[in-house]
């Protein structure tokens, strides 16, 4: 017998070849035999729990292929009499527990569920609907969540914290009742999430899912007395035509632009612009730290998930992240000085709608450092999936388009602009900007191969006139942890660190078309690079209209006119800290503490509730930093339980009213004695 021979598997009759495969569920894919799952990611550890993936090995019985190592000799069956009916019956039981409104569903055309019940032909559940009743969190401003409609596949749950190392969201409570929840029932908004939307990408149903902006614009473009612009990021472009049957990787900024005139947008221009202007201030205050020898390494701060993450996380390092605004800001800003007077129209007729691969340009557009006069710089954020809902809605066959023309000023870029869509195109933006400046010599060769790539963390030194730059180019918020961690500890040996939240960078956001296929989106960041090598100009410093836009409007680079209009600031999001901090500014005093008890006995009687009554009363009433609330153990009273300390009194058979009234009582007495230090 050959060694071929001997490191095989017979699948449904066929001879297979094992290679590196990580478990059954791949070999048989390899086939070409599709095995359903919902809890089966590629990129997440194994789980296991939906059961879809059932199939016989002879001698063993049925078994999950996502978590059997094919071995040498063994004989499967994909599709028996019982697979079958079992993979029916699950389905229809998660049916059974569905809140089933596929036609309004937002995930209706990628639903897994969906797809499952149509490929396994169910046409009736024949299981009792149970009552499920959880309210929808619209809490976040990038997206939905909907328990109701969650099936526990645990996706979610394990990309948050495998990929993101967050962990925002968890199983909670046992049994019948286990929901996907933020900590103690929170809404989303009120914890760490730092509003990727990753969730929502790898969600297979309609649980989590974006918070659309649709309606609102449709209303702003329906308004004839406002005039409403556009800005298309660099990422868009090569992932919006797979919603019309197009490949990965098209350029489709052409019928974009035709598709939103057709619906009543007066301009369209180019987000790659202000990434233009992105690089020569963000390269510019590299250089200067550089030459100092001064807060380094330099943090990117284009994507705001991760800006979002460093402010939660490590506030110690918010001076090292670059004062730049992202191109999505920076371009709502210009255009606030811009276009009133460029068209004659009053600022606040001025409607500016972004349109994004990213769910976190949502929260980005509502930061109130991004708000000014009561007019944000940025109205409205679409993503890529949300654009192509309203190219549909509007009846425009984007497919049919002729490409016409971006807008100008605000519409010309240089590949460098464009290449700011895929992991490391910033850094080799920057790049291209800065090797002229340092050596003051005409760069021929623009391509920075050493910082392209698809590993999570990448290295590269670059000389740049003799010295050395060291890099770290980053995706995945795991993986910027780490790099964090090493800046904190004084211990990074890194430059510039360049950090995208998303898979691949905002090629891969959760705004993006939705698509589990390999390679999509190696795909459509090889599109940008071809974007790029189409273009004629490829620095950030040969495009006219930005030179033109520092000789008219900004002055000098990094000087007052484009630090106000260009730059921002940081603030720490850290919510617990180890030790109570200051009251507003009475020295040595520390906040209220609460402490809930949620041992056995407390927690049996109640004492889950009174947490989260207390928890959301204090966020309620803006009391966070006055008072610190956290679950403890014990108070050894467990036979008078539940028992909750506020201050120095404890209260024993706590209820939530008496718990409110101690804490009005407690915070009365903290305020006199604020009152007498201060005088």
């Amino acid at each position: 017998m050959s060694d071929i021979e001997k490191n095989t598997v017979i699948i449904n009759g066929m001879e297979v070849e094992i290679g590196d495969e990580r478990n059954l569920l791949e070999l048989i894919r390899k086939t070409g035999i599709e095995i359903p799952t919902f809890c089966y990611h590629s990129e997440l550890s194994i789980y296991g729990a939906c059961r879809l993936c059932l199939v016989e090995i002879e001698g063993r019985g049925l078994h999950a292929s996502c978590s059997i190592k094919p071995k040498p000799g063994m004989v499967i069956r994909t599709a028996t009499e019982e697979i079958r009916e079992i993979r029916k019956i699950s389905v229809e039981l998660l049916l059974a527990n569905h809140k089933v409104e596929c036609p309004t569903c937002p995930k209706s055309s990628t639903c897994k569920l969906e797809e499952l019940g149509r490929r396994l032909g169910i046409t009736e559940v024949r299981f009792k609907k149970t009552n499920i009743d959880y309210p929808k969190d619209f809490s976040s401003d990038s997206l939905i969540r909907d328990p109701n409609k969650c099936v526990l596949c645990g996706d979610c749950v394990r990309y948050c914290r495998e990929i993101q190392g967050i962990g925002a969201i968890d199983f909670a409570h046992r049994g019948k009742n286990t929901i996907v929840s933020p900590a103690f029932g929170k809404d989303l908004a009120k914890v760490e999430c730092v509003n990727c939307g990753q969730c929502a990408a790898v969600c297979p149903v309609g649980a989590i899912t974006i918070k659309p902006e649709i309606d609102k614009v449709f209303k702003a473009l329906d308004d004839r007395k406002k005039m409403v612009v556009a800005q298309i990021a660099p990422a868009v472009r090569v992932a919006l035509g797979e919603q019309f049957g197009m490949t990965a990787g098209d350029v489709v900024t052409g019928k974009i632009t035709a598709a939103l005139k057709r619906m009543g947008f007066a301009k369209v221009f180019d987000t790659s612009f202000s990434a233009d202007l992105t690089v020569i201030e963000e390269g510019t205050e590299f250089l200067n730290r550089f030459s100092k020898g001064e807060k380094l390494p330099q943090f990117t701060s284009c994507c705001p998930g991760w800006v979002k993450f460093a402010e939660q996380y490590f506030p110690e390092i918010l001076p090292r992240l670059s004062s730049c605004k992202s191109p999505q800001q920076m371009f709502g800003s210009l255009a606030r000085e811009v276009l009133p007077a460029l068209y004659g129209i009053k600022p606040e007729d001025l409607v500016i709608v972004s349109i994004m691969p990213c769910t976190a340009k949502k929260f980005e557009a509502r930061r109130p450092e991004f708000t000014h006069a009561d007019i944000r710089d940025v109205d409205f954020v679409l993503t890529t999936q949300e654009l192509s809902t309203m190219i549909e809605s509007s009846g425009v066959r984007f497919a049919e388009l002729e490409p016409e023309s971006l807008d100008l000023p605000l519409g010309f870029k240089t590949g460098a602009g464009v290449i700011f869509g895929a992991s490391g195109g910033v850094t080799e933006a920057v790049l291209r900007f800065a090797a002229e400046k340092v050596t003051g010599r005409k760069l021929e060769n623009v391509d920075f191969h050493a910082v392209r790539g698809e590993a999570g963390l990448r290295e590269a030194t670059i000389k740049l006139d003799g010295k050395e730059v060291r890099l770290a180019i980053v995706h995945g918020l795991k993986n910027a942890r780490k790099v964090a961690a090493e800046v904190k500890a004084g211990t990074s040996k890194y430059d510039i660190i360049e950090v995208m939240a998303c898979p691949g960078g905002c090629v891969g956001g959760a705004g993006q078309p939705v698509s589990f296929a390999d390679g999509t989106i190696k795909r459509r960041a090889k599109g940008l690079y071809e974007a790029d090598k189409m273009l004629q100009l490829h620095k950030s410093q040969e495009n006219p209209y930005i030179i033109e836009t520092y000789e008219k409007i900004l002055g000098d680079v990094g000087g007052k006119k484009a630090h106000h209009l260009l730059h921002t600031s940081y603030q720490s999001r850290r919510r617990i800290t180890e030790k109570g901090m200051p009251l507003l500014t009475g020295e040595g005093t520390d906040k209220l503490q609460i402490k809930v008890c949620v041992g056995t006995n407390c927690y049996l009687k109640g004492s889950q509730s009174i947490l989260k009554a207390l928890t959301h009363e204090i966020e309620n009433r803006g009391l966070s930093n006055e008072v610190d609330i956290q679950a403890t153990f014990c108070f050894e009273k467990c036979g008078e339980a539940p028992n909750v300390m506020i201050g120095d009194q404890l209260i024993s058979r706590c209820t939530v009213e008496k718990a409110r009234a101690m804490l009005d009582a407690e915070l009365k007495k903290l305020s006199a004695k604020i009152t007498a230090v201060v005088a």
